[in-house]
């Protein structure tokens, strides 16, 4: 079953944009999934401005209000009854967009 992944991201994109862009290159790559990358000059994170990842047309939202971690986009998956065949495989290969953008913040 195809999903789609849209990221809603400023242009030129920043932290948290490049990082949800990450993450759907991630996805792209194990799962099959349609993605996007919309710029929009409107900022409302995790709604319908930037930074944001939608998942089917409905905006992820971090367990800790800020940022999207691994764990929120498998959950997500999960809940929308997405079938991942190696979660833990997944879950190693988003942490690397992740540890990239803390790399570069440091």
């Amino acid at each position: 079953m195809t999903f789609d992944i849209c990221i809603i991201s400023k242009d030129p994109p920043g932290g948290r944009c490049t990082l949800y862009s990450g993450y759907a290159a991630v996805l792209a790559t194990h799962l099959p999934v349609k993605t996007e990358i919309l710029y929009s000059d409107q900022q409302d994170a995790h709604s319908v401005g930037y930074p944001s990842l939608l998942l089917n047309n409905v905006a992820l939202q971090p367990e800790d209000g800020v940022i999207l971690m691994p764990d929120d986009i498998l959950a997500a998956l999960q809940q929308s009854g997405i079938d991942v065949p190696a979660p833990d495989i997944l879950a190693e290969a988003l942490e690397v967009p992740l540890n990239q953008m803390l790399d570069e913040a440091e």
